[in-house]
């Protein structure tokens, strides 16, 4: 839930760095042309022209550099210099650009921006980044936490988020093997191991954080294993020398390392880079594909009667349930009798008019305006109904992954033809592949093997 959040805070971040970028650039001029030394000013499409490359060059290096992934516990030392370098590479390929396309811009201008620009960037950040503080210090933007584990790599992953209350990371209870009624650092112990499942039934959390002794290391299989229906983020304290090879992501706070199993690739830059992609292109094909929509509605319409659009509940990200918009293709009331069934091929309750939009997987259109709102990607595991996951959830190892990005309109199981009633299994291979092999590059690769080969299974 919190990384649609996170989401949002880095969009207006994004656009307040645009902002100071774009303040930086006209307080240089100002100070270069009416405050230090007498000189002809430049004509304004040369200085707007300049504005226009050192913005989203600007932007892009504090992609690069992580600028826009959410670090709850980063340093503001670390962030500092980060922007520093961002756009001190940024002047550099600015006067690049000024050499190559003639722009004459003046060279104290720009000395005067990278320090203006630096200095704005550095205030406005750490003033957000105490604000937020100051929000999370008083119950706001919090991540509730479970750590199971009563040892002592438990009690310190407990000190060290409490230690540190500004990074809203709060941990309401523990388990592990010592008596109910216990705590750890003021923390209530709430049970042992067996109780993991129906804990996190009766106390949502965000992330479990497990930090099992060595003498409990055997159980680590089966606390996964349960945690593999449930819609948390995992992390692990784990004992480095053992699991550093396993290659994921490892952070630090304060000082205790945690490995990241089960987190999101797509936070921060990488999601808002998703997010914007999404925007343009779902808005750009809605506008250009409206009278084929407007069409294709009227065959519909005309083919079999009202309603025109089917909306059916599915659960996208985070588990949260949204309404999919397609074109009716089947009969009025076709699961009456059968209740939810999957569609099968040559399936009798098809409309004639549904038979081939389904074929030609133009049924599927009006998913665009789920795009849109945000309850879909262009790209990611397809949205599944609720009926079903609440079978597979337990049926299926990882299942549940597929929910930790947003479910797409088309995906890599899509394209290899694992959809409709095939190997439910591949299907989720397919997509744990995709989630953690994202790139935009991958996204882009599947939309054109989409358009190329369509995608197979589709009745």
């Amino acid at each position: 839930m919190l990384n649609r959040y996170s989401e949002v805070f880095n969009a207006l971040l994004l656009l307040a760095d645009l902002a100071v970028i774009a303040l930086s650039w006209g307080a240089a001029y100002w100070l270069r042309f009416h405050v230090f030394e007498a000189a002809e000013m430049q004509e304004a499409e040369r200085i707007l022209a300049g504005l226009a490359i050192a913005a989203p060059v600007a932007i892009w290096n504090f992609g690069v550099r992580g600028l826009y992934t959410t670090q709850r516990t980063g340093s503001p030392i670390h962030e500092a210099s980060a922007i520093a370098a961002a756009l001190g590479i940024t002047l550099v390929l600015l006067l690049a650009a000024d050499a190559l396309l003639r722009l004459h811009l003046s060279r104290l201008m720009l000395a005067l921006f990278l320090g203006i620009s630096i200095t704005s960037v550095c205030v406005m950040r750490l003033t957000g980044r105490a604000w937020l503080r100051f929000l999370r210090r008083r119950g706001y933007n919090l991540r509730w936490v479970l750590v199971v584990g009563s040892g002592e790599a438990g009690r310190r992953a407990v000190a060290s988020m409490h230690g540190h209350p500004e990074a809203g990371l709060r941990v309401f209870g523990v388990l592990g093997q010592s008596v109910p009624g216990g705590s750890i650092e003021g923390v209530p112990i709430l049970g042992g191991y067996e109780a993991l499942g129906s804990v996190l039934s009766a106390q949502p959390a965000d992330e479990v954080v497990v930090a099992l002794p060595q003498v409990d290391t055997g159980r680590l299989d089966k606390i996964l294993s349960d945690l593999d229906s449930e819609l948390v983020t995992v992390r692990l304290v784990p004992d480095l020398f053992h699991i550093l090879t396993l290659g994921n992501a490892v952070r630090e706070i304060d000082g205790l390392s945690v490995i990241d199993l089960r987190a999101s690739p797509l936070v921060g830059w990488a999601a808002l880079q998703k997010r914007v992609f999404d925007v343009l292109v779902a808005g750009g094909a809605l506008l250009l594909l409206s009278p084929l929509l407007i069409f294709l509605a009227l065959a519909v319409r005309l083919g079999s009667g009202s309603p025109v659009f089917y909306r059916q509940r599915r659960m996208g990200l985070d588990g949260r349930i949204f309404r999919c918009i397609k074109f009716r293709t089947m009969q009025v009331g076709a699961e009456s009798g059968s209740g939810p069934v999957w569609a099968v091929e040559g399936d009798p309750r098809r409309t004639r008019m549904g038979s081939w939009l389904r074929r030609a997987n133009l049924d599927e259109l009006p998913q665009l305006w789920n795009v849109l709102r945000g309850d879909m990607s262009l790209v990611g595991p397809r949205p599944e109904r609720p009926v079903f996951i609440e079978q597979f959830r337990h049926e299926v190892p990882g299942y549940m992954l597929r929910h930790k990005v947003r479910a797409g309109l088309t995906g890599w199981a899509q394209v290899h033809g694992w959809r409709g009633n095939t190997s439910l299994r591949q299907r989720v291979e397919h997509d744990i592949y995709y989630i953690r092999n994202w790139s935009f590059a991958l996204d882009l690769r599947i939309l054109l093997m989409t358009a190329w080969r369509g995608r197979r299974n589709a009745y």
